[in-house]
């Protein structure tokens, strides 16, 4: 992403230029338009134009048009952002307030305004403009027939073909068939590898199925990479993972990052220190779940006690149409890291972010342990009374203090009790 243009401080109103340069700035723009933001950006639409005759002609014309954002879906599959809104500023063929959808493209430039720019925000835009934010992970998920080429970006994980191919059953005798068969399927998952993964940039591709056919690719993919002069498959075999999965379908990536030979060979990837964190949330939500809790309301009354080590939380909880609701998010975040919290901000289209989505797409690891934390504060105000009520019964009277008795019989016998009571606890104190 390219920052054009900026003008705004934190916390107020303004405006910023961008320029998606890549499809995974897609998905950062995604994150960043919001409903009720203002959105300028070109696009194509049909004008109609009457003659004095009374004769019409359709052209279609590039304009500007500014919106107010009112939807915003986004489609994985080819990285597109679609923006539906109501436009707030009129030229000369459109209407201020007809409605329009804005189809956001790659190297099209557009202008966002928001009237609040807070901290997740600013930082979202500081990582789509990095530019070493780049796909350093390839995954070949597979099974008989079906694979998947995937590119693990630091944010989300793009499936750039998935392939379909029928293979002949095995038949006794006659097995010539499902070799032809599976030699058409690996050429084609061969020359997806060549067509979407840069090897200059892809630190490790994982090759991963059930039983022996990762084995079997690969063997082949060599000898036709030998028998081709294929150099840049030769000049990087150091790079292939060989790993287990158990289908060829894209939510196999779970289990297979999961691996302690991609953790290590992948050590300094994002991808990898998300799975790493979550797996160790996990471990303590087994072994000591007094420092591991999630939700939204239980990690705010940690965050009172300054008690979050580490809060996990996705990046689709900041997509809330609600505005209340995402400013408690922020400023739960905001709060931690003046703390000294550390927060990390997983993204809902990996692996990771899925499985901590499950868990209410926010947890937290504390630094000292916190039981009953869960609890509602009902059951601890219960506990409260409980306990000085055992107080109150186990206090014996003290000789030595003086009674005075009631020379008001009309008076209520609870308020003697109350001050009997305040009595009681005084002198305990003392004692």
């Amino acid at each position: 992403m390219r920052l054009i243009k900026r003008n705004l401080d934190r916390g107020s109103s303004g405006e910023l230029k961008l320029e998606p340069e890549e499809q995974e700035d897609m998905w950062h723009a995604y994150n960043l338009i919001a409903v009720g933001d203002s959105l300028r950006a070109t696009t194509v639409r049909k004008v109609v134009q009457t003659s004095d005759t009374g004769s019409s002609t359709t052209t279609k014309k590039r304009m500007m048009l500014t919106i107010e954002v009112m939807d915003v879906n986004y489609d994985s599959a080819a990285c597109a952002l679609r923006v539906k809104g109501r436009t707030i500023e009129e030229n000369e063929f459109v209407k201020k307030g007809s409605y329009h959808t804005l189809d956001l493209e790659l190297h099209n430039a557009f202008t966002l305004r928001k009237h609040e720019w807070d901290s997740i925000a600013l930082d979202r835009v500081d990582m789509a403009c990095n530019p070493a934010h780049q796909a350093d992970v390839a995954a070949v998920i597979m099974h008989e027939g079906l694979a998947n080429i995937c590119l693990i970006t630091e944010y989300l994980t793009i499936n750039r073909q998935k392939i379909e191919h029928t293979i002949p059953r095995k038949r006794k005798g006659l097995c010539a068939q499902h070799d032809k068969g599976m030699e058409k399927f690996f050429d084609v998952i061969i020359a997806a590898i060549i067509k979407h993964i840069d090897f200059s940039i892809v630190k490790a591709v994982i090759i991963a199925s059930p039983g022996f056919i990762k084995d079997q690719f690969y063997q082949y993919m060599l000898s036709k990479a030998t028998r081709d002069d294929e150099r840049h498959l030769l000049d990087n075999r150091n790079k292939f993972i060989l790993l287990h999965s158990s289908n060829g379908f894209k939510h196999a990536l779970t289990e297979v990052l999961q691996d302690p030979l991609v953790l290590n060979r992948l050590s300094d990837t994002k991808a990898a220190g998300e799975m790493k964190l979550l797996d160790q949330f996990m471990q303590l939500l087994n072994d000591e779940p007094e420092k591991a809790y999630y939700g939204l309301e239980v990690i705010e009354k940690a965050n009172q006690a300054q008690a979050i080590e580490c809060l996990l939380i996705t990046d689709g909880l900041f997509r809330n149409i609600d505005f209340t609701k995402r400013r408690r998010f922020v400023q739960l975040v905001d709060s931690v890291k003046d703390h000294g919290g550390d927060v990390r901000l997983f993204s809902s289209m990996h692996a990771s972010g899925e499985r901590l989505g499950q868990l209410t797409g926010i947890a937290a690891i504390l630094r000292f342990p916190m039981p009953d934390l869960d609890l509602p504060d009902d059951h601890h105000n219960d506990e409260t009374n409980n306990r000085h009520n055992e107080n109150d019964d186990d206090l014996q009277p003290n000789p030595n203090r003086t009674v005075y008795h009631d020379d008001n019989p009309d008076e209520d016998q609870s308020t003697n009790n109350y001050r009997t009571l305040n009595a009681n606890r005084a002198e305990a104190s003392a004692w």
